[in-house]
C-alpha cells in the first residue's frame, strides 16, 4: 500500500508512512523498494534516480536504510508531538541528532531553466544509502524552521493517526481529509443527533 500524500509537506507525509485507519497499523515502508517509491511519490526523487540508486546500492543496503528510516520516523513523531505541545521547549538533544543527520549530506549546485528564467538550485548528492536519511532530515529541518507548530496537526477522526499541515485561512482544519474522516465525523454526529431526538 502507498502512503497517503495528504500532509501538505514532505516531512509530514513521511510521518504518515505508518498510519492506523480504523485502528489497524499499516506500514508503507516495509523495505527499501517501498522507501524509494515513497521518495518518488513525495517528489524528492524522480523514478529514474530511484531505480539508479536501487541498482547502485543493492536491495539489502536499501532495505537496511528503510529500517533506519522507520526508526527515524518514530523518533520524529515523538519529538514533533512534544514540539507542537511546547514550541519553546529545550530541544538541544533533538536538534543535535537532526544536525548529525544533516551533516552526513553533501550537495551540488546547478543552474536550471524554468518558466521564470534561470535559477540556481541545490541538489543533494546521494553517494550512500544513508544519504537518503539526510533527504528526510532536510525535510524535517524545513518543517520546524518554516512552519509554526500550531499548524502541524493530527487528524481528529476516530482512530485516525494521520498528520497534516493546516494551510486553511482560519486554521480550523480538523481532519486529514474532508471526504474521508470529515465525512465520517459528520455522519456520526448526525446519527447521534437522531438517537437523542
Amino acid at each position: 500500500m502507498q502512503a497517503p500524500l495528504i500532509g501538505g509537506h514532505p516531512a509530514v507525509d513521511f510521518l504518515n508512512t505508518s498510519f492506523t485507519p480504523e485502528g489497524e497499523v499499516i506500514e508503507t515502508i516495509g523495505d527499501g523498494r517501498s522507501l524509494l517509491n515513497w521518495f518518488v511519490g513525495a517528489g524528492l526523487l524522480d523514478e529514474f534516480a530511484a531505480a539508479k540508486l536501487s541498482k547502485r546500492f543493492g536491495a539489502k543496503a536499501v532495505d537496511t536504510t528503510a529500517s533506519e528510516a522507520r526508526k527515524l520516523r518514530e523518533w520524529a513523531k515523538e519529538w514533533l508531538l512534544r514540539w507542537r505541545a511546547k514550541p519553546n521547549g529545550d530541544y538541544t538533544d533533538e536538534l543535535g541528532y537532526l544536525n548529525k543527520l544533516l551533516a552526513r549530506g553533501t550537495s551540488r549546485h546547478e543552474v536550471i531553466e524554468s518558466e521564470r528564467g534561470l535559477s540556481l538550485v541545490e541538489r543533494p548528492n546521494i553517494d550512500s544509502p544513508d544519504a537518503l536519511l539526510t533527504l528526510i532530515a532536510m525535510q524535517l529541518a524545513a518543517l520546524i524552521t518554516e512552519t509554526p507548530p500550531s499548524l502541524v496537526k493530527s487528524c481528529a477522526g476516530h482512530k485516525c493517526s494521520l498528520w497534516f499541515v493546516d494551510r486553511t485561512k482560519a486554521h480550523r482544519r480538523m481532519f486529514c481529509s474532508a471526504s474521508a474522516c470529515g465525512n465520517r465525523a459528520k455522519v456520526a454526529a448526525f446519527r447521534q443527533r437522531q438517537k437523542e431526538e
